[in-house]
């Protein structure tokens, strides 16, 4: 695991950490999970633009996200 120094105004380092204490996670939790969302959505992105693969393979993906957000 790797180590990262961000630099951010201090109004904003609070308001991330009140927003990690009403979730009940950890400062580090909340930024894996930012990390993580920002990481899927690029992939999703990138995967699914006009030039990559067939419209089937797309919607065959798009229906498995489907069914894993529904739960």
């Amino acid at each position: 695991m790797s180590t990262l120094t961000i630099r951010i105004p201090n109004d904003e380092h609070e308001r991330l950490k009140a927003l990690a204490a009403a979730r009940g996670i950890s400062l580090n939790t909340l930024f894996e999970e930012l990390s993580e969302r920002a990481l899927a959505e690029f992939d999703a992105e990138t995967r699914f633009r006009p030039d990559r693969g067939s419209e089937r393979r797309r919607l065959v993906v798009l229906d498995h996200l489907d069914r894993a957000h529904r739960g």
